[in-house]
């Protein structure tokens, strides 16, 4: 069995903690997601609304939201991508005025559709919820409105109703978070809360009333949205999982994992320890403690960080009943990483220090 082949079976006895631990994308990914959205009530704001004068306002249901991304994360938490969106909704009532109109005289549906540049920070907490990473981000581009007979219905025959589209810069807030599936590197279940506003459309409108000529209205026409959607998002490059395994009863070599930058031991950490010192036996003479870190720091603060966390192990090795002489510490820093990554990648699996019994 090669080096690496010894490495990926030792790691089998902590593949369960190490999957749950997030990982920093790396490369190309793809995203999508759909929901519901609710649009702000929109106002017909321009110098003619209707035959009075008054203020036209929409009111809208709840209707629908698809985003489609292509993105590239960086290996630090950092992503940048391109989105396509799409967003619809029907009128459910009519307010001119200020009055709203009787019910079922809202006409119309309303759609959003566009691309946008969006740039995204994921927030890496380790473990701590069980593998789900937070995201924030924001986003700019340009967003068309298309109104489709939007407007109000006065008594038999008379309406006034907005058709047509044109596009805007748009912008927008997203908050999120993503769950990894263990089962299959790479992919992971998302939710998210997206805002996006526009800077104003002008939309085309006609008022139609029996017995009267036909008057033609140009307004501005506001655009404000709220999406909750569920989706997944799948990065093509990422790790893949290790084989998971309470125990490997021909093991003996352990493998303690470390979080980013740090030569603290967890408690899992020490529960590994000590299953090391309990597999230590009779013809055991020699325990090799070896440190290693990911490549996203200095190559110099990586060779001494690799340096304390081989001590940290075999200071608990000491305390837990092994003889010092029996114990020899080495720091390879960033050589050797578990994982293969480029220069500057965090990645969890290559923090780590091996135990191995000889």
């Amino acid at each position: 069995m090669n080096f690496k082949k010894t490495l990926l079976a030792a790691a089998a006895v902590v593949a369960l903690p190490a999957l749950a631990q997030a990982q920093q994308i790396s490369g190309l990914y793809i995203a999508g997601g759909l929901g519901a959205n609710w649009a702000q009530n929109a106002d017909l704001k321009g110098a003619i609304n209707n035959a009075a004068g008054e203020k036209i306002e929409n009111e809208f249901d709840v209707g629908f939201a698809g985003v489609l991304s292509l993105g590239w994360g960086f290996g630090n938490g950092l992503r940048a991508e391109i989105e396509g969106s799409y967003r619809s909704n029907e009128v459910s009532d009519t307010k001119v005025g200020g009055q709203t109109v009787s019910v079922g005289s809202g006409t119309g549906t309303a759609l959003s559709y566009g691309v946008m540049a969006n740039v995204l920070y994921d927030i890496n907490l380790g473990s701590t919820l069980g593998g789900i990473v937070p995201y924030v981000g924001g986003g700019a581009g340009y967003v068309w409105l298309d109104y489709q007979d939007v407007g109000v219905r006065f008594g038999s025959g008379g309406k006034t109703v907005y058709n047509g589209d044109t596009g805007a810069f748009a912008y927008q807030a997203i908050v999120g978070a993503a769950l990894p599936i263990a089962s299959v590197p790479g992919l992971a279940l998302t939710a998210e809360y997206r805002f996006l506003g526009t800077t104003g459309h002008d939309i085309n409108g006609t008022v139609n009333r029996t017995g009267q000529a036909q008057v033609r209205l140009n307004s501005d026409v506001d655009n404000f949205n709220h999406s909750l959607l569920v989706g997944l998002r799948y990065a093509f490059n990422a790790a893949p999982a290790v084989a998971a395994a309470e125990t490997v009863a021909a093991a003996r070599t352990f493998l303690v994992f470390f979080d980013w930058s740090k030569a603290d031991l967890t408690d899992r950490a020490r529960q590994i320890i000590r299953e090391a010192v309990s597999a230590r036996g009779a013809g055991v003479t020699r325990i090799e403690v070896n440190g290693f870190t990911d490549r996203s720091g200095p190559a110099d603060y990586n060779m001494q960080l690799s340096i304390r966390r081989a001590n940290a192990v075999a200071a608990e090795l000491v305390a837990r009943g092994v003889p010092r002489n029996e114990i020899v510490t080495r720091g390879f820093g960033e050589e050797n990483n578990l994982v293969p990554t480029a220069d500057g990648v965090r990645e969890p699996q290559s923090r780590r220090v091996e135990i191995i019994l000889k």
